[in-house]
């Protein structure tokens, strides 16, 4: 879900911020919950829960003290609208990009700032009074938030390789010792070319290679192949009587989409039934 703070000139009302507050009401209304897995703020003030404090200093007493008992990044005595919206969410209360400490962005982030306007500034803030945070900036920050989560992500999935083999691996000795001996084995295609994965994976022009696959999808897909084949090379030697057939199902697919003009196809990268155009 999205938050975005508009303000008369330059500062901001919350439009988008009320938008998602009268869903959140119409929805508990109709007794129907609102499955957002997090949020990502835009903003001024109204929704800032850190960032200016975390950029030149903590706003202090009074700021927070009927609710936090003492300053807690917020230009409120308490809480915000957008803490009460992810209350209502069952989210933690959201942290701000800026913040180092102690945050968590496990459920989105908040990336508005007090002062911050829509239209860049070109002075500081001490000579203006708005933050240079201004929503391009914020905008920036988003990007590269979810860029490097991305990559966190795809690191994350590497890291279990070794367990996911390890498995297959357990399930074909298993298979072999009770009577198989013959075994076809497929490799993993190049999922980052994938319509689905295209159409519905947020991906950043710097990830896409040149034939317009996801980069560090294929990757992973390969390093996943090379694993996956060293693994079946182990099991040739644990397994003497088995016959095992390894495919190399990337090698294939990545050329049919890479030359797919080769093969007789005009629009590789797009599927048939609703994926992908």
């Amino acid at each position: 879900s999205l938050t975005l703070s508009i303000m008369d000139h330059i500062k901001a009302v919350n439009v988008m911020l009320f938008l998602l507050l009268n869903q959140v009401v119409y929805a508990h209304i109709n007794h129907h919950s609102c499955d957002f897995p997090a949020i990502f703020n835009f903003g001024d003030s109204n929704s800032d829960t850190g960032g200016l404090s975390a950029a030149f200093g903590q706003a202090g007493p009074p700021h927070g003290e009927s609710f936090f008992h003492g300053p807690a990044g917020r230009y409120c005595d308490g809480r915000l609208v957008i803490d009460f919206i992810a209350q209502s969410l069952g989210l933690p209360y959201l942290s701000a990009y800026l913040d180092a400490l102690g945050s968590n962005f496990t459920h989105g982030a908040n990336f508005a700032t007090a002062g911050s306007t829509i239209r860049p500034q070109n002075m500081t803030l001490a000579q203006s009074g708005f933050s240079p945070f201004s929503l391009n900036v914020q905008w920036y920050q988003f990007n590269d938030f979810h860029r490097r989560v991305k990559t966190f992500l795809t690191q994350k999935v590497k890291a279990s390789v070794p367990d996911i083999v390890g498995q297959f691996k357990t399930v074909i000795k298993d298979i072999y010792h009770q009577g198989g001996r013959s075994f076809w084995i497929h490799n993993t295609g190049p999922f980052g070319c994938l319509p689905y994965v295209l159409d519905r994976q947020l991906v950043t022009a710097g990830q896409m290679d040149k034939f317009g696959c996801v980069g560090p999808f294929n990757d992973l897909a390969q390093f996943f192949n090379h694993r996956l084949k060293q693994t079946v090379d182990q099991l040739r030697e644990d397994l003497p009587k088995a016959s095992i057939t390894y495919v190399d199902v990337y090698s294939i697919k990545h050329a049919l989409i890479t030359q797919a003009t080769r093969h007789g196809f005009e629009h590789p990268l797009r599927a048939c039934c609703g994926h992908g155009g």
